[in-house]
């Protein structure tokens, strides 16, 4: 069986203080993700394709079999009718509106998306959804136990809870029509949801060195199931 090609969207980064070159290229702009993304779906069979911005969704979701919407800085707060405040971290509007466009090409197309951290929140911003601006208790590397809704898709991979990591400031207020919760942290906050083909999660799976990361498995399993095609 042809091995299924994943999309891995990153971000923009200046170079300065990542090369080893020459002050000249401190100019130039980076496209990268954390290598984690990358690791996990080559561990789940899966081989993934790098995505830069600026290119055309479509084109992408044309020839890769699944996406994945990496973490990152903030959902631009006019997106959802808020106002940024000084707590809100760097944004990236452009990336934003990208984003929103590969997962509206995915979707047209039946592709299989998986959705971490950031990319939780930015699915539910794209579907009509809004954010809390900031969560001053998640606002921190930690761990804690999520709840998981029976006969989820997260439910089959985890079972009805799971130990997970915390490293956001930011989560779902008012859930978008069409998603559903199927896991949330002890204070009520979400951190699961699903959509067909889709499943979301306000954790990194992919930091999680002593964790299993079912997340990536499925999505490779969902490319390999009826009605989905391989393109590699």
């Amino acid at each position: 069986m042809d091995v299924p090609l994943i999309a891995v969207t990153g971000r923009r980064r200046s170079a300065a203080g990542l090369h080893s070159g020459p002050p000249a290229l401190d100019a130039l702009v980076l496209d990268a993700y954390f290598t984690g993304y990358a690791e996990h779906v080559v561990a789940a069979g899966g081989l993934p394709l790098h995505v830069p911005g600026g290119v055309d969704p479509a084109a992408v979701m044309d020839r890769a079999d699944a996406l994945v919407l990496t973490g990152g800085n903030d959902v631009a707060p006019a997106r959802y009718g808020a106002v940024a405040d000084a707590r809100t971290s760097s944004l990236e509007p452009e990336r934003d509106a990208f984003e929103i466009a590969l997962l509206a090409a995915a979707r047209e197309r039946g592709r299989p998306v998986l959705a971490i951290c950031r990319g939780l929140q930015l699915v539910n911003v794209a579907d009509g959804g809004t954010l809390h601006l900031h969560l001053e208790e998640h606002a921190h590397t930690r761990e804690h136990d999520v709840e998981i809704v029976p006969g989820s898709v997260l439910g089959g991979l985890y079972g009805a809870s799971a130990r997970v990591n915390s490293l956001h400031h930011q989560g779902v207020d008012r859930v978008a029509d069409g998603l559903a919760v199927t896991a949330r942290a002890p204070d009520g906050l979400v951190e699961g949801l699903e959509s067909e083909g889709l499943v979301a999660v306000q954790w990194h799976p992919e930091q999680q060195e002593d964790a299993p990361r079912p997340v990536f498995r499925w999505l490779v399993d969902a490319v390999r199931s009826p009605g989905h095609r391989t393109t590699s």
